[in-house]
């Protein structure tokens, strides 16, 4: 049964109820509520009581894009999974989750300060580029990988198939295929490795907005698209970004690419549940797909002007075309073409 959905960004009266029944306030303690934006996916909400505050996360039906992108709000439930799995591993990788409430389809997380936990995106696109950072993303990316990939039982939590492809599968990639009626073939053949690969536990958003600057390493957020599949997926994903930024940020487009390289080196370094040339592979194919999806998929990634997105363009259609097997070989090529 479809679960009933009560914006809480709209009703304090909701959020009292939510965050009583979770036991985390008092009947009558008084609480101030600020709704954080940038996000399109869900009502993020920092409760402050007294002393204290907590993020409240709540996920919506309809994402805040331009056009329709309809997904279950159920899918809040796995990225709860993936939050609480990942601390097995390596607590200082994910903020806390302090309470549950599934009726209302949301949880309260720790509230991590901005002063001591700065985003990652917001410190690229100001040009402050740190490829020791990346390093340790891809490291961390890497650890959480491997030690999930041990776990076969993860499957049966993870089995968002439906959500995975409602997410990212159809509106990155499909959505490029119909845009690109000539590359389609292509494109759905990744979809299908993609969608048929089942190794490990993936965060599916691995992107500079979900990741925090932490005083001991990288904090990640957002896995509301948590999937049990296909790890390349992350490390695509996340490369893609770097790659974007380099195409609009020219006096630190150096910094940009070794932080390529490093988050390569990092997290390939822990790849042992298979050979490491099949997934990179995979991931040097998903990049190139990628590339051209923040262009002409549902969610296009906002910083890029006409001028850039032709130029990604340019870049991506023949990788797809010809799928590099390496990513190295995807970011030489960008490189070139960015600093024609």
């Amino acid at each position: 049964m479809a679960m009933a959905f009560t914006d809480l960004s709209a009703d304090l009266a909701a959020v009292r109820a939510t965050l009583s029944g979770m036991g985390l306030l008092a009947a009558d303690e008084p609480f101030v509520v600020e709704p954080l934006t940038g996000g399109v996916s869900s009502n993020v909400l920092v409760i402050s009581t007294g002393e204290r505050r907590l993020c409240l996360k709540q996920a919506l039906p309809r994402l805040k894009v331009a056009k329709e992108w309809l997904v279950p709000i159920s899918r809040i439930y796995a990225e709860i999974d993936w939050l609480t799995t990942v601390a097995t591993i390596e607590p200082t990788l994910v903020p806390a989750v302090l309470g549950v409430d599934r009726a209302a389809g949301c949880f309260a997380m720790e509230f991590l300060a901005p002063a001591e936990h700065p985003n990652w995106k917001a410190r690229l696109m100001a040009g402050s580029v740190d490829p020791a950072f990346a390093g340790l993303l891809g490291d961390r990316l890497g650890r959480i990988h491997a030690a999930t990939a041990r776990r076969p039982e993860l499957a049966a939590t993870f089995a968002t198939d439906a959500d995975f492809h409602a997410l990212r599968l159809d509106p990155y990639l499909l959505e490029t295929a119909r845009n690109h009626p000539d590359l389609a073939a292509r494109l759905e053949a990744v979809v299908e490795t993609t969608r048929t690969t089942k190794l490990a536990l993936v965060h599916g958003d691995v992107s500079p907005k979900n990741i925090l600057i932490g005083p001991r390493g990288p904090v990640l957020l957002d896995a509301e698209c948590a999937w049990w599949g296909d790890p390349a997926f992350d490390l695509a994903f996340c490369l893609n970004h770097l790659l974007l930024k380099a195409a609009v940020l020219p006096a630190v487009r150096p910094a940009l690419f070794e932080s390529f390289r490093r988050l390569t080196a990092a997290h390939l370094a822990h790849v042992d549940w298979e050979p490491v040339d099949a997934l990179e592979a995979r991931a040097a194919a998903l990049l190139a797909c990628l590339l051209l999806a923040r262009v002409d998929g549902k969610s296009p990634a906002e910083y890029l002007d006409a001028g850039r997105r032709d130029l990604v363009r340019a870049a991506a259609r023949p990788l797809i075309a010809q799928p590099p097997v390496s990513l190295a070989a995807v970011a030489t090529h960008l490189e070139r073409i960015v600093a024609s």
